[in-house]
C-alpha cells in the first residue's frame, strides 16, 4: 500500500509538470525576422496591433523591445549573481516575463491603463506594458514614438534615470540601446513585406 500511494503521489507530480509545461508559451523559433514570429504565434500580430492603436508606438519597436529584454521567452527573469565567483546568489531585480517588467512599475502600469488581471507572461498584456510605458516616456520626456534609442534608454533607467542622464557613465547602456534601435528598423522592414500576409483574411479571399 506504501509503494502504491508513493507511486501515486509521484505520477501526481509528474502530471502537475506536465500542466504547467502545457500552459507555458515557448518562445518563437525564429526570433530574428517579426514575419516568422507572428506567422507561428497565433494571435500575436493582433496583440501587437492593439497596443499599437492603444499607444500610437509602432509594432517594429515594442518587438524589439521584446526581443532585447526576453528574447520573447514568457518566464525570464534577470540571471543570479554569483557569490565567490560559483554560488548562485540573489537576482538584481524583480523583473520578470516577456517586458522584463518590474512589480512596482508593473503595478503603476495596472493602476494607470485599468488592466488590473494583466500578468508579465501574457504576450498581449506584455506588449501592452511596453507600449504604454514608451507612451509614458513620449509624455514626460518628450522623446518621439520612433525614437527606438532614446526610448529603450529611459525604458532601462527609467524617466528619472534618463533627466539624470545616468545612461551617460554606461557606454555599454549606450551600445545595446543601438543594439534596439537597429533591430526596430530591421523589423519595420521585415514587417513592410509581410504585413499583408498576416493580416486575417475575409471569407471572399478564399475563393
Amino acid at each position: 500500500m506504501k509503494v502504491t500511494a508513493h507511486y501515486e503521489r509521484l505520477l501526481g507530480a509528474f502530471l502537475a509538470l506536465m500542466l504547467l509545461s502545457a500552459c507555458t508559451t515557448s518562445p518563437p523559433e525564429q526570433v530574428d525576422n517579426v514575419c516568422d514570429i507572428f506567422a507561428e504565434k497565433s494571435g500575436w500580430y493582433e496583440d501587437a496591433k492593439e497596443s499599437r492603436a492603444r499607444w500610437n508606438v509602432p509594432v517594429s519597436v515594442s518587438m524589439a523591445f521584446m526581443y532585447q529584454e526576453s528574447r520573447f521567452v514568457a518566464t525570464a527573469k534577470p540571471p543570479r549573481k554569483k557569490l565567490f565567483g560559483v554560488i548562485p546568489g540573489p537576482r538584481p531585480s524583480d523583473a520578470y516575463g516577456y517586458s522584463q517588467a518590474k512589480n512596482s512599475t508593473w503595478e503603476w502600469y495596472q493602476r494607470s491603463s485599468g488592466n488590473y488581471g494583466a500578468d508579465r507572461d501574457n504576450f498581449g498584456d506584455a506588449i501592452d506594458f511596453i507600449g504604454w510605458y514608451n507612451d509614458m516616456s513620449h509624455q514626460q520626456l518628450g522623446l518621439d514614438k520612433q525614437d527606438a534609442f532614446r526610448l529603450y534608454l529611459a525604458y532601462h533607467e527609467g524617466h528619472g534615470g534618463y533627466k539624470r542622464k545616468t545612461y551617460q557613465s554606461k557606454g555599454w547602456l549606450v551600445d545595446v540601446a543601438r543594439k534596439v534601435e537597429k533591430q526596430a528598423q530591421r523589423y519595420n522592414t521585415q514587417l513592410q513585406g509581410c504585413s499583408k500576409e498576416l493580416e486575417p483574411r475575409g471569407w471572399f479571399d478564399w475563393w
